[in-house]
């Protein structure tokens, strides 16, 4: 079944058109011709990538809202067996409870409003914190009215700054000695207690969840009890163009092997937090030229848009050309892209490499965007529209170690 749906960033409008045969990107780009930027959804893959992170983790998967929160994007990953969901505010824990009512909610943010923990708890029967200071401990415990055997209170461990493509050391976590405090504290005004860390988003290498869980271990040794949760956040990395990570096995392994010398209890439970790694290819978006000078074409969506990460952060995207007349022939060659905005900084910088020939009037697919595409748009300049359809096309660019046949490899 296919959905089209129209948006506005600022004030969402949605419209729905269904069909029961298959929907490929480009009958709907040459159907539709459309003039605002257009995500493509594309469910089966993440069905498919959420069955190999439930089938493939030792342990418990949670998808990280924040990634791509679209209702459409967690009822696909519903379908693929994922059934824990990592929020990290109010609107992410009454979203997902609206969308998913029997999903298992988590609340991930180290430092909330008290408003949101008493609407997650007393609304949305969600059990699970984490923390990362004795502030935050007691405003939980005040909050949730001390409620001992149903809460759960994680604490996160901060982590030295590594080689992730986004490090997220300094912002959250405990120290050591912090953590072992944390920890002591919790025990004594909670029904289970745990560990959590995050190595950081982009994350190629795999022995920094082995050095992560070392870390981990020297806070356990402190506090000299088991605890009933291990956390290993996400930051699983997926291919872009100049970037083709180490198999997903790889990062399970390393993380099995990790936990395991932490000689804890079989009742223990590991936990991830998987976000980009389940769903960048499932969402592609589709751009229109508006213009060309050059090597520089001007498109219909940019960094205030759809396109952040191609900002500042410069991530490469596989990109293809779309010519309603037929295919280029034209060699390729890369291009630099100018986003919609009157705002110079709207560049990106790639390269993005397309056929020589690409023209005002043609459409690019680009891909890998179903992580922190849609969810970061702003209405800046006005340019607030954009349409979602689902397709039946495969991803425009894979990963290792993802796919119906993965975890058979």
């Amino acid at each position: 079944m296919s959905h089209i749906r129209s948006r506005f960033t600022i004030a969402p409008l949605r419209r729905s058109l269904q069909s029961h045969h298959s929907v490929f990107v480009d009958d709907v780009v040459r159907a539709r011709r459309p003039d605002v930027p257009m995500h493509c959804l594309r469910p089966a893959t993440l069905r498919a990538a959420a069955r190999t992170f439930v089938a493939g983790f030792p342990g418990t998967t949670l998808y990280a809202v924040k990634c791509n929160p679209d209702a459409a994007v967690l009822r696909a990953l519903w379908d693929g067996g994922v059934r824990h969901f990592d929020c990290a505010s109010a609107g992410e824990v009454a979203l997902v409870r609206r969308t998913l009512p029997r999903a298992q909610i988590h609340f991930m943010h180290p430092i909330k409003a008290r408003g949101a923990i008493r609407e997650a708890w007393e609304r949305h029967d969600v059990r699970d914190f984490v923390v990362d200071s004795a502030a935050e401990l007691s405003k939980i415990i005040e909050e949730t009215r001390h409620r001992p055997g149903r809460l759960g209170i994680v604490v996160r461990l901060a982590l030295p700054k590594g080689g992730a493509r986004y490090d997220l050391s300094g912002k959250f976590g405990a120290s050591v000695d912090e953590a072992i405090g944390l920890l002591r504290m919790a025990a004594a005004c909670a029904g289970r207690i745990g560990l959590s860390f995050h190595v950081g988003s982009q994350c190629a290498d795999p022995s920094a969840w082995s050095r992560a869980l070392a870390l981990t271990a020297d806070v356990l040794a402190g506090f000299g009890q088991p605890v009933d949760i291990i956390d290993v956040g996400g930051g699983f990395p997926v291919s872009y163009p100049d970037i083709t990570p180490p198999p997903l096995t790889a990062f399970f392994a390393a993380i099995a092997t990790g936990f395991a010398r932490l000689g804890l209890p079989a009742t223990t439970q590991l936990w991830c937090e998987p976000g980009r790694a389940l769903v960048a290819p499932g969402q592609s978006l589709v751009v229109r030229i508006d213009g060309r000078r050059g090597d520089h074409l001007f498109i219909n969506d940019g960094i205030y848009g759809s396109l952040s990460d191609a900002g500042i952060p410069a991530f490469r995207f596989p990109c293809r050309l779309i010519r309603a007349d037929g295919t280029s022939i034209a060699a390729d060659q890369p291009f630099v892209f100018f986003g919609p905005t009157c705002d110079s900084a709207d560049r990106m910088d790639g390269p993005f490499v397309l056929p020589a020939d690409a023209q005002e009037g043609d459409w690019i697919e680009i891909g890998q965007l179903g992580a922190y595409g849609a969810s970061l748009r702003t209405g800046f300049n006005g340019f607030d529209q954009s349409l979602t359809v689902e397709v039946d096309d495969s991803p425009m660019l894979s990963t290792p170690g993802f796919g119906p046949m993965a975890i058979a490899a």
